[in-house]
């Protein structure tokens, strides 16, 4: 796996820096989990990682994490700027204490500027990064894509770029450096090519009234008969044209012109009220026409494609996705439940002794898991 023999040690927040440790942990690398408490049910995201609970406002906790980072590569934290520092385990104390460390910064907001201290939320970042500005419906009121935009694609991805890339840097350099990735920043980097589009032909109206923010009834998703949905993105004329002959649309309808877009929607809406979401699939199985079905995320690993590429695997019943994008040599896994005696063998990285270990866990600074034998 690509990124084999890599350590990481997490500091756990929110599922922003949790999922940049799992896009870690799938490609290889091994993540340590920092955390409050041993048994965090609200993190979802932690299979195949190490955890252990330290107190680190204790001064003994935080030489635990002293001795952990003198082995590690890569170190992740997601809390507002100065509380590393409080505890002192800023970037100034780690990576003096080991210059390859990569010291991966995930906030809101960045490291510095007027707003960095202030909490906030992905919907906040997204409306500070411009881009929510975009999304909506026309007379209707902005609307946050859940809290995908600015948390993961602006946060942990980005963060997990820049973790790879100052990876690479070491490689020439033999140096670590601090990486600052702000969900506003990557927010808005994610969204570049909506920034740098702006003065082609396709935008130029108010927010849901251009070409591909809802405001064409040819890309646009419609109810089915059943209740769910089909997505329809026929753009270009060629794929027009099949979407009308599959739908046995007038021929006089068109994709363009005011007084088309009105009438093209209801046409469409009736049409695909008429059949079942599995009828209209079948019918545009082999047509090139940009229709698909919306497939509920219950039932994603069964569609065929997605089973012969196995890009879903079920966990506990959920489909989570297989790590992206696929390597042809060293493809990411989903990692499985260590093998017995795991937990001790990274015991043994911590280099305590056994009364020392002992001492910091009856004295409740180093929690360790359940599985994990003294």
């Amino acid at each position: 796996m690509p990124l084999k023999g890599i350590k990481v040690l997490e500091f756990v927040g929110l599922a922003p820096g949790p999922f940049c440790g799992k896009i870690l942990t799938d490609f290889g690398a091994t993540v340590t989990r920092i955390d409050k408490v041993i048994e965090n049910h609200l993190d979802v995201l932690q299979q195949g990682k190490r955890t252990l609970s330290l107190d680190l406002k204790n001064p003994k906790g935080q030489q635990v994490v002293r001795r952990l980072v003198k082995k590690c590569d890569v170190l992740i934290e997601p809390f507002r700027p100065g509380v590393m520092e409080k505890l002192n385990l800023g970037p100034a104390d780690l990576c003096t204490a080991n210059p390859r460390l990569i010291y991966a910064r995930l906030t809101g907001f960045g490291q510095h500027g007027r707003l960095a201290p202030r909490a906030g939320h992905d919907i906040n970042y997204a409306a500070l990064s411009g881009v929510l500005s975009m999304l909506g419906r026309r007379h209707e009121k902005v609307t946050a894509p859940i809290n995908l935009l600015a948390d993961f694609a602006g946060g942990s991805v980005m963060c997990a770029l820049g973790i790879c890339l100052a990876l690479l840097e070491r490689h020439n350099s033999g140096r670590g450096q601090v990486v600052d990735a702000s969900m506003v920043e990557g927010a808005a980097y994610v969204a570049s090519w909506l920034f740098m589009s702006r003065n082609l032909g396709i935008w130029g109206r108010d927010r849901g009234d251009n070409l591909i923010d809802g405001g064409s009834y040819f890309y646009d998703t419609y109810e089915t008969k059943d209740g769910r949905y089909m997505s329809v993105g026929a753009l270009e004329p060629q794929f027009f044209e099949l979407l009308k002959q599959h739908l046995q649309l007038p021929e006089d309808v068109s994709q363009f012109g005011e007084a088309h877009q009105d009438r093209g929607r209801k046409l469409l809406t009736e049409a695909f009220l008429s059949k079942t979401q599995a009828e209209w699939s079948q019918i545009f199985e082999d047509v090139d026409a940009c229709v698909y079905p919306v497939l509920d995320y219950r039932e994603v690993h069964r569609h065929d494609h997605n089973k012969e590429r196995k890009s879903f695997e079920l966990a506990e019943d959920i489909a989570a996705p297989r790590p992206a994008p696929l390597l042809s040599r060293t493809p990411g896994k989903l990692p499985k439940a260590p093998p017995d005696g795991a937990e001790v063998e990274w015991i043994d990285e911590l280099d305590l002794k056994r009364h020392e270990l002992k001492d910091l866990v009856d004295s409740g600074v180093l929690t360790l898991p359940k599985r994990a034998k003294l």
